[in-house]
Order: C-alpha cells, then sequence, then structure tokens
C-alpha cells in the first residue's frame, strides 16, 4: 500500500478579508500522480504555496510522511524533499542557464565555484528532457517553451519526494509534453509523489492515477482517475454542467480591410546578418469584424510573427498596412497610437507590472490620452479604468488592489482591457487563454466575439486546435514559417488540421 506523501489538513488562508482557503484537505501518495482541478482563483496555486513553504497558512497542519510539519520556507520545504514547478517562470532571465539551475545549490569547493561539474549536470538534465541548450545561453535568450524547460530541469537536480507541477506544459509543443510524460512516468516508478495541476484537462487526466477538484478554496470531490471521465472534472469544477459553445458568426458583417500583411520575411530573433527566416513569404488580409486564429506547432513561426505586427520585431522584408497606411516603421508606441494592440503570450514578463495595482495596469498603454497641458486628469482616468473593469468583468474588489492578488484568468483580462482602452482597430493576441481554465477562456472568447460584432478586427495565435475551430472565421495554419493553409471552421476537422501543421508542403487550401 503506498504511504501518504505530503498531507494538508483543514488548512485555511486569508488575505485579509479574502479567503482563499477554507478548512481544505488534501493527500498525495507515494509512487502516484495526483490531479488537482480548480477555476482560476479556486485556491490551487494557493495550497500548493503552502505546501513548498512560499505561504504560511492560517490554520490547519501539514504532515509529511506522516509527520506534522512546520514548513517557514522554500529551504524547509526542500529539506523534506519537497519541490515546485512554478506555473509563473521563477527564472532570472539575465543569469545562464546554468546559473538558474543551480541558483541557491551552488557546486563549490573550498571556496571555489565548480562550474564545470555544473555544466555537465545542466547537460545531463535536458539531455533527459531531449533538449539541446547551451549551459551558458542567458535565459532571456530562449523562448518561453524553453524556458519552461529550464524550469523543469532545475526541478529534476533536486532529489525531490514530492514533486509540485504547477501548469508545467502550458508553453510547451506536443513533443516536449510527450518527453516529460515520460520523465513522470520514471519519477513514480521511483516513488515519487507528483500533484499535477493542468487547464489542459484531458492531458492531466492522462497522466494522473488519482483526481481532487477544488473551488472556491474547499475541495468539492475526489476520485481515481479510472473512474471518472471529463465531464466529471469540469461539472465538478463550474458546479454546474458546461459545453463548450462553438462560436456563432453568421449574420456578423465583415467590413473594411484592417490589417494586410504581404509578403513578409521575419529573421530568427538574436540573428541579425544571417538569411535565416522564422516567418517567410507569409500574406494575410483581417477585415473588421472578422476573427482570425493562427494555428502552428512550436517552432512555425507564430510568435515571431504576432512580435514583428506589433513592432517588437523587424520585417526583413514585405508590407505591413493598417487600414490602408504603411505601419511597417513605426515603434511600438506609434503602432498603438495608430490602432494595433498587442496581447503578449507572456503576461508576467510582457504584460503586467506586478508591483502596480490593477487600475495603474489597466491605464498604462492609454495613460498619455489622459495628460492636458502636462497634467493628467485623474477624474477621467478613473471613469476608464472603472468602465473598463467592468467592460471585460475583471473579479476584483477595486482598482487599488495589487494586480499579483488577482487569478490569472483576471490578470489576463487586465491585459486584454487595457489594450481595448487604446480604442484599437486591430487586436493581436499570442495565446490569450495560456494557463487560464475553461471558464475563463470561454469569458475571453466571449468579450472578444462582442468587440468583433463592433467592429474590431482580430487575429490570435494558439496551440489549442478547439479555440481555433470554435472561435474563429478563418483559420490560418502555419509550419515552420509557412502558411500552409487558410480554412473555415466548418471546413476542416481536428485532425485535418493537426495533419496540416506537420507538412512541409507550401501553401494548400485558401478562403
Amino acid at each position: 500500500m503506498r504511504s501518504a506523501a505530503i498531507e494538508a489538513i483543514n488548512v485555511s488562508k486569508n488575505y485579509g478579508v479574502t479567503q482563499a482557503l477554507k478548512s481544505a484537505n488534501f493527500k498525495a501518495e507515494s509512487g502516484q500522480v495526483t490531479a488537482l482541478f480548480g477555476e482560476n482563483g479556486a485556491g490551487k496555486s494557493t495550497l500548493m504555496k503552502i505546501l513548498a513553504g512560499i505561504e504560511r497558512p492560517t490554520s490547519g497542519e501539514i504532515k509529511v510522511f506522516g509527520e506534522k510539519v512546520e514548513i517557514y520556507s522554500p529551504i524547509d520545504a526542500q529539506s523534506l524533499g519537497i519541490t515546485i514547478i512554478h506555473q509563473e517562470l521563477s527564472l532570472c532571465p539575465n543569469l545562464s542557464v546554468r546559473d538558474n539551475i543551480f541558483m541557491g545549490r551552488e557546486n563549490s569547493k573550498l571556496g571555489f565555484m565548480n562550474y564545470t561539474h555544473e555544466e555537465e549536470v545542466t547537460r545531463r538534465v535536458l539531455a533527459q528532457l531531449e533538449e539541446v541548450i547551451d549551459p551558458e545561453t542567458r535565459v532571456e535568450n530562449l523562448r518561453l517553451g524553453l524556458q519552461q524547460i529550464v524550469e523543469i530541469a532545475r526541478a529534476l537536480t533536486i532529489n525531490s519526494k514530492v514533486l509540485i507541477m504547477d501548469e508545467p506544459t502550458s508553453a510547451l509543443s506536443s513533443t516536449e509534453v510527450a518527453v516529460l510524460f515520460k520523465i513522470i512516468l520514471e519519477l513514480k516508478e521511483k516513488g515519487v509523489a507528483i500533484i499535477y495541476i493542468s487547464h489542459h484537462l484531458e492531458e492531466a487526466l492522462e497522466i494522473s492515477d488519482h483526481a481532487i477538484v477544488l473551488r472556491d478554496g474547499q475541495v468539492v470531490a475526489e476520485a481515481d482517475v479510472a473512474d471518472i471521465d471529463l465531464e466529471w472534472v469540469v461539472s465538478n469544477m463550474l458546479g454546474r454542467t458546461f459545453k463548450e459553445q462553438a462560436h456563432k458568426n453568421s449574420g456578423r458583417t465583415k467590413g473594411r480591410n484592417i490589417l494586410e500583411i504581404k509578403n513578409a520575411r521575419i529573421l530568427e530573433r538574436g540573428i541579425a546578418t544571417s538569411k535565416l527566416y522564422a516567418v517567410e513569404d507569409f500574406s494575410l488580409t483581417v477585415k473588421a469584424g472578422e476573427i482570425v486564429s493562427i494555428y502552428g506547432l512550436m517552432g512555425a513561426g507564430r510568435t515571431e510573427l504576432m512580435e514583428a505586427l506589433a513592432g517588437r520585431d523587424d520585417f526583413a522584408h514585405g508590407e505591413l498596412l493598417l487600414d490602408g497606411i504603411d505601419v511597417k516603421h513605426l515603434s511600438v508606441q506609434n503602432r498603438i497610437k495608430a490602432g494595433m494592440g498587442l496581447v503578449p503570450e507572456d503576461r508576467q514578463r510582457d504584460g503586467l507590472i506586478q508591483q502596480m495595482s490593477v487600475g495603474s495596469n489597466l491605464s498604462l498603454a492609454s495613460y498619455m490620452s489622459h495628460i492636458k497641458c502636462g497634467l493628467v486628469n485623474r477624474s477621467t482616468e478613473k471613469t476608464k479604468i472603472e468602465e473598463a473593469i467592468k467592460n471585460v468583468r475583471v473579479k476584483t474588489s477595486g482598482r487599488d488592489m495589487p494586480i499579483e492578488s488577482l487569478s490569472g484568468g483576471n490578470q489576463q483580462k487586465v491585459v486584454l482591457g487595457r489594450m481595448l482602452l487604446t480604442d484599437p482597430k486591430i487586436l493581436l493576441l499570442d495565446e490569450p487563454t495560456r494557463g487560464i481554465d475553461v471558464g475563463a477562456k470561454g469569458e475571453i472568447f466571449d468579450l472578444l466575439r462582442e468587440r468583433a460584432e463592433q467592429g474590431l478586427a482580430i487575429l490570435f495565435v494558439t496551440s489549442e486546435i478547439s479555440e481555433a475551430i470554435n472561435w474563429s472565421d478563418r483559420i490560418v495554419v502555419m509550419s515552420r514559417g509557412h502558411v500552409v493553409g487558410i480554412y473555415k471552421p466548418s471546413d476542416v476537422t481536428r485532425e485535418e488540421i493537426m495533419s496540416i501543421a506537420e507538412s512541409t508542403k507550401e501553401e494548400g487550401a485558401r478562403v
């Protein structure tokens, strides 16, 4: 019989008047993967932070292998064999891959650093993850998926008895997920207790043995995975039945051409002199009131395209017209003024300032519009912020609340609301639902649909085929920097999209 590796008993956590956890009971056993499900704000990350020593419970107790323990810090947790892979990456971008993996655990002898040993271990654990990354590479120069690999690699170098994985695959490709799952199975065989949190519900069910559901800070359901299905998970998460609704676009009028991309070529990041293109010969038109999605596997060039469209990277060749005006040489700020808004892939690094309030984050992009004669019109700014909170349905007790107090889904609404305050003609969204739950995803796309009905052009990148099919008027499929097909959702299946995305052939169907 498996032993309980870690157990939370009647654990509560209060943040002022907000109760994030309410007498929650949770247990994970050795040699087993326990999936923890719940909407954003259900208390999943709070509970895991308590187990990992990042937060202290208001009440309740923690047991590790049957012994009551006090976990005052992450160092205490590590000494007990508890390691966490964070949902929001905890890497230092200006340090190397090696330095991040061994941060706080530097290998030294007689006062001298043993970099050779650290480099050997770094290469070995990255090889285990089937990735070839130079240990000396600065983390900030890696794409988000590889940064997530580094975070996972760091956890694997620690001899853990309990491994908490909070959204470990949110930026990984399907190939990288398969490799991680293989490692999870190996850890299970070694008796490690694994706690797995993911908003990719089917993925979590695939790898897990046991499921626990949190709702409003309380454990509301628990079962072996062999005895449940996806509907059980979703209904317990939401407290009601839920069916994913397809996007209804019939009757919505498409207007003039808002965005025109012609024969775009975009160099790979960090490569200024070679002819290695992340995107090559890309052409697309998006009309007012139209929702267009871009689907492709990791490395297809999706994010590089979005960054170049927003002005954060350069076009090596091609044309970029916004409402008929050439904007290719405009700065990011001037593109925003011209009517182009970007919701970035990594909201923590590029979308939010964690030390600021909800209101301050909302007004960042439109701040200059509130200035007259060198003075900020605080009344107008306040009104706009309150309207944005209401319009994008941010769940917060007020605009002065710290942004870090919000769930992932509500933080994403703040990023979206901020760009909508700039009154854009087109909204560019890179993985707009990354790391948020099924309910919040629906709310985000409902907001986008409402704006499209008002004439806003929308172009979004997604790695979830269901999002592309359910919410797009047209789906652009990319592979290795090229468009390999453009389809109406009614004309293509999930399986066909996946097959097309893996293709190396030049352009297929176009609509």
